[in-house]
Formats: C-alpha cells, sequence, structure tokens
C-alpha cells in the first residue's frame, strides 16, 4: 500500500473552502487536469484518467459536520482518498488531501502522485480565490 498526503493554507473561511469541495458539479474544477469526473447518481460518480485511458467506477462523498469529502474506487477497492478542511483563525484554513493505492502494480509513480495533489490543492485556491473576490 501506497499512502500520500500533502496541506496548503488558503486564506478563506473552512466553510467556504468546503462548499467548493462539496459541490459535484465543481469537481472538474479543481481535480488534476487528467482526470474528468462525470457525476451519475450520487455519490457514484466515473472517473476518466488521462493517463491509462480508463474509465474508473468511483463514489465520491461528503460529511459536511466534519468538512471532509471521501472518494474512492467502486469495485476493485483499489484506491481512496479524503480532503479535510480545518479553519486554522484569522479567517484562514488548512486544507489536507490524502490519497491511499491498495494496489501497489497499479498506482501511478510517486512523482506523478505528489505533482497531482500540489495541482489539485492549487487549483481549489484558484477555485476559493475567485469566489471570495466575487463575494467583495
Amino acid at each position: 500500500m501506497s499512502e500520500y498526503e500533502r496541506s496548503r493554507t488558503m486564506p478563506a473561511m473552512p466553510e467556504l473552502i468546503f462548499d467548493q469541495v462539496s459541490d459535484p458539479g465543481a469537481l472538474n474544477r479543481w481535480l488534476p487536469t487528467d482526470l474528468h469526473a462525470h457525476v451519475e447518481a450520487p455519490p457514484a460518480v466515473t472517473v476518466h484518467e488521462d493517463r491509462t485511458g480508463h474509465d474508473v467506477r468511483a463514489l465520491f462523498r461528503t460529511q459536511p459536520d466534519q468538512m471532509r469529502a471521501e472518494w474512492g474506487t467502486r469495485e476493485q477497492g483499489s484506491y481512496a482518498g479524503w480532503l479535510q478542511v480545518a479553519g486554522i483563525g484569522s479567517g484562514a484554513s488548512e486544507v489536507t488531501v490524502h490519497l491511499s493505492f491498495f494496489d501497489e502494480d497499479h498506482a501511478p509513480p510517486e512523482d506523478a502522485v505528489h505533482q497531482s495533489l500540489d495541482q489539485s490543492l492549487e487549483r481549489l485556491a484558484e477555485q476559493v480565490r475567485m469566489r471570495t473576490e466575487h463575494a467583495d
């Protein structure tokens, strides 16, 4: 099993960030650019991965009371992840993304995972920035 985690501080209230994360229609705005989510009947989603060219049946669930989103593959159980938003005071939040690959043979290279995590957090921060600018 391989596990990866990245965190980033964002200058926004945790509720605003979690609203962006928990909107199934907005997943493609903050997922890495090589992943494309198609929301079916929530929590069911299909994710197309450019790297492999495959569509993967997955689940995406949110826990608003914990400001947490969780996802993973539906049948094979080879992959899971979560994103946690936590307020750290002064109108800022820390966002942590965690990925677990249970099948080493199908896990992407470590560098690619780190790049995807960083890209996802960067894209989320940009979405949050645009929302906060439009709210003013």
